[in-house]
């Protein structure tokens, strides 16, 4: 609170704060604005009985569950720059661009990512509409009236995206993340009414406990966040010309949660997409599309069997995306060519395997905690019973990273000022 005082005593970050703020403003008025011809009832239904649509209302900045001319959200910009992070493996052009070519070759790589995101949001807007319109969220959907929306949506989802590059340019925050945050923050009055109408007196120990859990898992997810392993580094001593450099000590900081909540996103993607399949699959059978997408439900509606899936998903992937972003060899490479070393192994080959190793034990950790997050909601309806009782642990995780990723942003710039006077 007192940086945010001080902040606001700082023209130049105040009009930052109020920029940032007017623009999350005006994706909360776009979320307000839904489609024509919606059964609010029979969407509402859908939603509660929808595990999935629910995590997917998350990341669309909770636009999604009243079908808002926003309602994919960020999602499709997402999902663009998860596949072009996956393309890197394939094609070394593009890996080079990325990691070699510096500023300039990363913006070439997000313009790639706006491009995909184009016709990403077009499909999945138009899986949407099918999926929604078979379960009578559309009553009087006609072809006109799908092209009219898919185009909406999908330009609501590029509105979106540069409001969230404007929020970024501000440098306080990213703005992708700016705007699922106040999704999620926006929501909580609407969680806490239901919980209250539908509030219980008999059950009150059972509120009680969950009030206590929830600030337990607040502390758990910042610790974790939070959490680092310092791998130590040497610096030798090299003397140039008549000045000597290095002999200094540092350390490598290796993180808990190496991959934030990106496996999380992957695993909601990999059990979306057989629902998505279903809707497309009615361009060559409507029957056929009715049948796989009963079969999806049935299996999905087994909250066991789903919530195992999930788990396994989020700790397959998140071993998966540690491995894209973290190269144990490249950053022997590196340290080897500043002249750095970890104290009692050899530069290179020893020191890549060494960092693989430790890597590989705190990201089980890592991977297990994010799981754990992740089926949260499902384990507390399940030993509750109680349906409003729903411990969001990938939404906590969310505000809470991105709470702590603005604040040090923000201290950052605090610090600039002050040492510029």
């Amino acid at each position: 609170m007192n940086k945010l005082l001080q902040a606001f005593k700082i023209p130049e970050i105040r009009d930052k704060i109020l920029v940032i703020a007017g623009l999350l403003i005006a994706f909360r008025v776009m979320a307000a604005i839904p489609l024509p011809g919606i059964d609010r009832v029979r969407l509402l239904q859908l939603f509660q009985s929808n595990q999935l649509l629910g995590f997917l209302n998350i990341f669309s900045g909770g636009a999604l569950d009243n079908l808002s001319i926003v309602m994919l959200g960020v999602g499709p910009y997402i999902t663009a720059t998860i596949v072009m992070q996956l393309l890197t493996m394939i094609f070394p052009a593009l890996k080079a661009m990325y990691y070699e070519e510096g500023a300039l070759g990363r913006a070439k790589f997000n313009r790639y990512s706006l491009y995909l995101t184009v016709p990403l949001a077009t499909l999945q807007s138009y899986g949407f509409l099918n999926l929604l319109a078979s379960q009578g969220v559309f009553p009087n959907l006609t072809l006109t009236s799908i092209v009219v929306n898919v185009i909406v949506a999908t330009a609501g989802s590029m509105i979106l995206v540069w409001l969230g590059n404007l929020i970024t340019q501000q440098k306080i925050g990213n703005g992708v993340s700016l705007i699922i945050f106040a999704g999620i923050v926006a929501g909580i009055p609407r969680t806490v009414q239901l919980a209250l109408i539908n509030y219980d007196p008999a059950v009150l120990a059972t509120y009680i406990a969950f009030i206590i859990l929830a600030v337990i898992i607040v502390g758990g997810v910042v610790f974790v966040t939070e959490g680092e392993r310092k791998v130590p580094v040497a610096y030798a001593k090299r003397i140039r010309g008549t000045r000597m450099f290095g002999g200094s000590s540092s350390y490598l900081p290796l993180r808990v949660n190496q991959a934030g909540v990106i496996p999380i996103i992957f695993a909601i993607s990999v059990l979306l997409f057989p629902q998505f399949l279903a809707q497309l699959s009615a361009i060559i059978s409507r029957d056929f599309s009715l049948r796989f997408n009963q079969w999806v439900n049935f299996f999905f509606n087994n909250q066991i069997i789903y919530g195992l899936i999930y788990f396994a998903l989020v700790v397959l992937f998140t071993y998966f995306y540690t491995a894209v972003t973290f190269d144990p060899k490249e950053i022997a490479k590196n340290l080897q060519q500043a002249g750095g070393f970890v104290p009692g192994l050899r530069p290179g080959e020893p020191t890549a395997d060494y960092l693989q190793k430790v890597l590989g034990r705190i990201t089980l950790y890592g991977a297990i905690f994010l799981g754990v997050i992740a089926v949260l909601p499902i384990a507390t309806q399940i030993i509750t019973g109680i349906q409003q009782l729903t411990i969001g642990g990938t939404a906590l995780l969310i505000v809470v990273s991105v709470a702590i990723e603005t604040m040090r942003q923000l201290e950052a710039q605090l610090a600039v000022r002050e040492y510029e006077f």
